[in-house]
Formats: structure tokens, sequence, C-alpha cells
């Protein structure tokens, strides 16, 4: 378990196999490994098998199989106490070697692009694009979804432009993406597996992902994606603006053949046609819109393009009135090029990118019958409920809280219950139990993992109380609200970081 013949520490992926065939009969051992690990070396090749990717697709296989992602570090061991499960056992060493064959061939079709359908190898390419690895879990799922008959070649590729959407929308609209392995890892936990069921579940899930794991809504997409600074985005507009330009193309073009153009030029020192153009305010003008949506497109001329005049770059040889990029339509026949005109270029390519990277649909009906019980509305409540609050002494700490508490993240909310008063991402991170005298707050995270130097907080791990989490804290002053947003920041901290608690309360 260390090292090969050669004096090279072994690889993961020599670990496994040296764990599944060594202590094997002879006989078995050479079958096993002719029948199911030979073709898996061969599958990945021996530069990915040899490197990091087989190691990964070990991680993939694990979380696929537990729920759980581990350490790429740490798979092999990971990968032993999965092996020594009751049932795995039960099944025998040649059933645990069969189905790791099957789905490293899944993986290979996603990851390595040996997908042989062009629609389907497309879009894990464009998935792969967006370095989202965190997703080959659900990929590998979905895929053997296809492969027990209960989605069909359609609905996969349906379910991969929604994930693409899911994830590009997410960046473009920046909310943080350290929640996505456990979304994912914990995704098909969700979905309905019978046909006809597993694809209306898969969006619905999407639909259902709360606050930080959000499938960004079309008006907040629209608004986002005009006002970034997408020059930079993803480091390479390549990915959005190929997407944009082969929408519904049967002939898409190469988009190694063109180079970026920034109609409006990136040259801080614009030249004077282009400041008469702008006005006396073009310098904050240019910096404000220059790499936004309605700015940006393809040329295959930009050298010669360059930081010409607008109408010199509309008429030039290759320019824009003379260019069959659907891209550049439109701009040929404009007189000018200022704000006002990327602005509106701006919103009708973002009217486009809902079409490229939609939203899930689903009727109403569709939306009960897979969200349920999970979904009804809770009672409302308001502050007006808590009567001490009354108190103004209380209400002025309340507020400062509140206010503080906020603003540790733009994805916070409140949540006004009968008893307590939460504060949620996803799920409570803080609660906060108004008082006569003070404010009783609980810490939905571990007490051992609390860092209070003050040691203000009280473990309640194990003793009935309203609110969640083991750690209890009291606030009775304004001066004391400071302290305490610190430990109520590494109670959310956790949560981002994908290890919360699940909501305990009623």
């Amino acid at each position: 378990e260390s090292m090969n013949s050669t004096g090279r520490e072994l690889s993961q992926a020599d670990l496994i196999r040296n764990f599944v065939l060594m202590g094997q009969p002879p006989e078995l051992q050479e079958r096993l490994y002719g029948h199911h690990w030979r073709p898996m070396e061969l599958a990945f090749g021996q530069e990915a098998y040899g490197g990091s990717e087989f190691s990964a697709f070990m991680r993939d296989f694990l979380t696929l199989k537990t729920g759980e992602v581990p350490r790429l570090d740490l798979v092999y061991d990971t990968f032993k106490a999965y092996a020594r499960r009751p049932e795995v056992e039960l099944a025998g060493i040649e059933a645990l070697l069969a189905e790791l064959h099957t789905i490293a061939l899944r993986y290979a079709r996603i990851v390595l692009g040996q997908e042989p359908d062009p629609e389907l190898q497309q879009a894990f390419h464009d998935l792969r694009e967006l370095k989202v690895n965190v997703v080959n879990p659900l990929l590998l799922e979905l895929y053997g979804d296809v492969d027990a008959g209960l989605i069909d070649r359609a609905e996969l590729l349906e379910a991969l432009r929604l994930l693409e959407a899911y994830v590009f929308r997410r960046a473009v609209c920046a909310i943080p993406s350290n929640s996505q392995q456990k979304t994912f890892a914990t995704f098909s936990r969700a979905l309905r597996k019978e046909p006809s069921h597993v694809l209306p579940s898969f969006k619905a899930h999407l639909l259902s992902l709360p606050s930080y794991r959000r499938f960004p809504s079309d008006g907040e997409f629209r608004r986002d994606i005009q006002e970034r600074n997408l020059y930079k985005f993803n480091k390479s507009c390549s990915y959005w603006l190929r997407r944009l330009e082969n929408h519904q193309r049967k002939e898409p073009i190469a988009v190694a053949n063109y180079t970026i153009e920034h109609i409006l030029p990136q040259n801080p020192e614009l030249p004077a046609a282009w400041r008469q153009a702008l006005g006396e305010n073009w310098k904050a003008l240019q910096e404000e819109w220059l790499h936004r949506l309605g700015n940006l497109t393809l040329t295959g001329y930009n050298p010669e393009l360059s930081d010409r005049p607008f109408h010199e770059k509309r008429d030039h040889q290759g320019g824009f009135a003379h260019s069959p990029l659907v891209l550049n339509q439109g701009i040929g026949q404009l007189q000018l090029w200022g704000v006002e005109e990327i602005r509106q270029r701006g919103g009708c390519l973002a009217e486009l990118a809902l079409q490229v990277w939609p939203a899930p649909a689903l009727s109403q009906e569709q939306l009960d019958l897979y969200w349920g019980s999970a979904k009804v509305t809770n009672a409302f409540y308001s502050l007006a409920d808590h009567p001490q609050l009354a108190n103004t002494q209380i209400r002025v700490v309340f507020d400062a809280l509140d206010h503080s508490i906020r603003s540790l993240d733009p994805n916070v909310y409140q949540d006004v219950r009968k008893l307590y008063i939460a504060y949620k991402c996803e799920t409570n991170f803080v609660d906060i139990i108004p008082q006569v005298r003070r404010l009783l707050l609980a810490l939905n995270m571990p007490y051992a993992e609390l860092d209070d130097p003050n040691g203000l907080a009280r473990n309640v791990a194990g003793l009935r109380r309203w609110g969640n989490g083991e750690v209890e804290l009291g606030v009775a002053m304004l001066e004391e609200v400071p302290y305490a947003v610190g430990l109520i920041r590494q109670s959310l901290e956790r949560q981002l970081s994908g290890s919360s608690s699940e909501d305990l309360a009623e």
C-alpha cells in the first residue's frame, strides 16, 4: 500500500486495483483484470489513468454511491470502507468491479470526450468549459437512468442544458459556487425514479433550490448579464459568445477563427472621434460600458478595425456591415455607437441569452405534484407577534442585530416564526428568541467548532430549547452586538461552506 517495484509511490488507482485483485484466487484475479480492470485502463488511456483523472473518477464514483464527497487523497481509504459495507460484500467483488467498469465507461464519455452522440458530446463539452467538475456524479447518475430506460436521449440532453444554464446563470449573477458540491452530490435524492417522472422531478428540484443555491430567475439573469463585466468572465469570452452565436445554427461557426472585439475600443486614450461621440464625460462612460454584453462581439478583422471611428469599423471590408455573424446583425445599419446603442444591443442579446440558457418550465400542477408537502406555506407571523420587542431597549438591540446579520451576506433573509426569528441562507444559521430583558441567540453549529475567546456562549447540546444548534448566547445591550455578530458569522460561514446541519425547527 505504499510503493511499487520501482520505488514510486502508488497512485490511488494502483491502490484500489491491488485491493480488489490481490488475495483473490489466480483464476478469478485474471478474469477480473481482463474483463473489467484492463478495459478501464484502456478507456482512460495511459496519461489519464496514470495521472489524476482516474482518481477523480473514483471520487465521483464514491460520491455517486454514498452521497458524500471524499478528498482526493482519501479516495482509496473511502473505497475500502465502501467495499466492506455488508451489502457490497454480499454482492461480491465481481459485481463491484462490473459496476465500477460500467460507470467508468460512462465517465469516459462524459469527461474524456468519448461520447459518440454529437449533441450529447457538445453538451458535455460545454459543461466542461464551465469548469464545474462537481456536477460529474450527477451526470453519471443521469446517464445511468438512460441505460435503465428511465429517461431517453432527448431528456438527458434537456437535463444537461438545464444544468449548464444553472451553472452559467449563477456565475453571471455572482452567486457563490461553494454550495455546488453539496447540491450536486445530493441532487439525485430528489429525483423520482420512474419513467416519465425523472425529468419533471429534476426540473422541480432545480426550481425548489433556495437562497444561495437557487436557480436565478429570468429577471435576475436578464439584468446581470447586461451589467456584468463579461470580458473577464470565466477567463474567456469564447464560451458564452460561441453559445450565443451558434444558438439553433445548423452549421455552427468555429469561434477559434475569430477574436473578441470591443466595438467601443479599449484604448484608455480614445481617439478624438470616439471622445466626441461620447461627450465630455467620455472616460467615465468608457469605463462603465466597455466590457458589457452590448459592447462585445466577434470578428475576424480585429487588427484592421482596431480603434477606428465607428463608421469606419462598420463599413470597412469585413466590418460590421458585411459580417455574416448573428452577433453582428443590426450593427451595420447604425449611424452612431454610444451608450444608448450599447444598452439596446445588450437588451436584445439578454433576451437571446434567456433562450440559450433557459429556466426549467413546469406547470403549477407539476410543481404541486413534485414539491408536495415540502412546499406548503407556513403560517404567517410578523415581529408584532413577539410582544417582548415592544420593550424599547430590547427593540433597539434587536434592530442593530437584524441590520448586522442581514449585512453579512446578500443572500441572508429573515423568517419570523411563532416562537423565534430565524435568519437563513439555505437553512437557519441563527435564531433569535426575544425575552423580556434580553435576546437569546441560538447558533446552528456544533459548540466544539465555535471560536469564543470571551467564553460567553453556552453549550446546550442535548437540552430542550427553541432554535437550532448547540450554541446559545444572550445579548441585552448594544455594546454586546459586535461580539455576538462575530460568533454568528462563524455559523453562517459554516453553512456557506456546505457543513450546516439540517433545520430541526418546526
